[in-house]
């Protein structure tokens, strides 16, 4: 690697501090430090959720595994990850969801279901679920980066992790959201562009689209077929669906994503930004995916698997690349990387501060306090991930894609349908939240424990027909659906709320049909 892609590297490193630093005068509050005082524009947020959405997880885990399986086919992950990922929640979330959460002063979303559903206890069991199934996605973000780093720069897989942590928690500990904010633009300008001329140079490496494309058709199946890999639907589209709902609907239900809608402007923010977002989903999830599903024309298949591991799939696409490309792939991952990073590492600290130790304190927490521990418990949540992503580096149960999917699963299954109806519906029951979250957590948890860690000596069903069993993919998949089923049934069958406290949740959208 040559030594102007070194420098680069470090302008890239040196202006995202220096962003921190500007911001630190402007994040001296718990508002400001966490919301950025409600004050975020349309593209400051578009690319804040864009980059929070897509990180090395999608390019290098995503993209390389489910290329893999499912070819070129792979490319409707990423157009769902545009439709439903990102401008469906844009449209139907977007709005309502900072109207509610500035009604309610709710900052974080175990805040919101407290004041939403008046239930202490849901905001503690909500932060506790927060904290622990972040983890497993912040490592797998690691994960993701370090594999990159470690082929094109030489540098020990650990020493990468270690790296990217403290330079994320340097800017994101200064600066707080608005920092955070402000850096996922930089890094969402550096992604498109990188994205653009990666998958150009890559398949001109087998001359071009087209030959590509014919090149990939021509590879058969573990079955012998060929004309799989490059048909409109791939070899397996039932669990490709399963895919496009975990990695598309998650979104609607993950704390770091919603909260970005706490943040914004005003309603022209949120119409702008719902096409900015749209439109950098299209370009950088399908971008990654579409260039994942050619993994197969670089990597040797040994016995249905990739030579080295899913995860070694679009590195290898990678090393043929030029100098100068394999700079803007490294920048492009990092960016990627170090804004989700940002994303979740805030998410956990104001919750865990906001939401656990703040409500236990015996002395009132005055602002400047709870700043304080917010930036500590950064350095700890960063500190907790580091170590697992290296524990899990040598564990083939633990891919990216195997652990971003036991986090979408948990969180977005136990939240996605108690956020979204109580957004609408005052009906919602208490017990109905209740409900979501022990099937969100405990489908995941009992799938991880009898499929993933394979605990017990249990002889169970891989399949159903097509449909995979084993895959954490699918059953996050239906954790998420089956909240949207369960919540409306229990809320039918339950005690209704406090229909006067009720009201006064919901006059903010009548207030703000007046204002309009």
């Amino acid at each position: 690697m040559n030594l102007a892609i070194w420098l680069t590297l470090a302008v890239y490193l040196v202006i995202m501090i220096g962003i921190g630093v500007y911001c630190r005068k402007l994040s001296s509050g718990v508002s400001e430090f966490v919301l950025g005082n409600r004050g975020i524009g349309a593209w400051f947020t578009a690319f804040a959720y864009g980059t929070s959405y897509f990180s090395a997880v999608i390019f290098v885990g995503y993209a390389g595994k489910f290329g893999w399986s499912y070819g070129v086919a792979s490319t409707w992950i990423g157009m769902g990850n545009a439709i439903i990922g990102s401008l469906m929640p844009w449209l139907i979330l977007g709005k309502r969801t900072r109207i509610m959460t500035k009604h309610l002063d709710s900052k974080t979303m175990p805040d919101y279901f407290e004041k939403r559903y008046f239930s202490h206890t849901l905001k503690t069991a909500a932060a506790v679920i927060i904290f622990l199934f972040l983890i497993p996605y912040t490592a797998s973000v690691y994960n993701g980066l370090s594999r990159l780093f470690e082929k094109g720069f030489g540098i020990p897989y650990k020493y990468c992790i270690i790296g990217m942590a403290v330079f994320t928690a340097i800017y994101v500990i200064i600066g707080g959201y608005k920092a955070t904010a402000m850096n996922d633009f930089v890094q969402g300008v550096f992604m498109l562009v990188g994205i653009v001329a990666v998958v150009l140079a890559v398949l001109d490496q087998h001359g071009g689209l087209t030959s590509s494309i014919n090149a990939m058709g021509d590879i058969p199946t573990d079955s012998g077929e060929t004309g799989l890999f490059n048909s409109i639907l791939g070899p397996d589209p039932v669990n490709l669906l399963g895919v496009v709902i975990l990695t598309s609907l998650g979104t609607w239900g993950l704390p770091q994503m919603v909260q970005k809608f706490y943040a914004i402007k005003d309603d022209r923010a949120v119409k702008i930004g719902t096409i900015v977002s749209t439109v950098f989903a299209v370009i950088v999830a399908g971008g990654c995916y579409f260039l994942g599903g050619f993994g197969r024309l670089f990597v040797e298949n040994v016995d249905g698997s990739p030579a080295g591991g899913f995860d070694a799939i679009v590195p290898a696409m990678m090393e043929t690349l030029p100098d100068i490309l394999f700079g803007i792939v490294i920048v492009l991952v990092l960016s990627a990387s170090m804004s989700t990073l940002s994303s979740l590492v805030l998410t956990s600290s104001s919750t865990l501060t906001l939401d656990l130790v703040k409500p236990i304190m015996k002395e009132k927490m005055d602002e400047k306090k709870q700043v304080l521990i917010m930036r500590i418990f950064i350095a700890v949540f960063l500190t907790v991930s580091v170590v697992l992503a290296i524990f899990t580096l040598d564990n083939p149960q633990t891919i990216i894609s195997t652990l971003m999917s036991i986090s979408w699963g948990a969180l977005a299954g136990a939240f996605l349908a108690p956020f979204m109806y109580g957004l609408f519906w005052k009906g919602v029951t208490k017990a109905a939240v209740w409900a979501s979250f022990i099937c969100g957590v405990g489908i995941t948890v009992v799938h991880m424990c009898l499929y993933t860690l394979k605990i017990g000596d249990l002889d169970l069903p891989m399949t159903i027909g097509k449909l995979s069993l084993a895959s954490p993919i699918n059953a996050g998949a239906f954790a998420m659906l089956l909240g949207l089923v369960v919540v409306p049934l229990v809320s039918l069958i339950t005690p209704k709320p406090d229909k006067e406290k009720i009201e006064k949740v919901f006059e903010c959208y009548q207030k703000q049909e007046v204002k309009e």
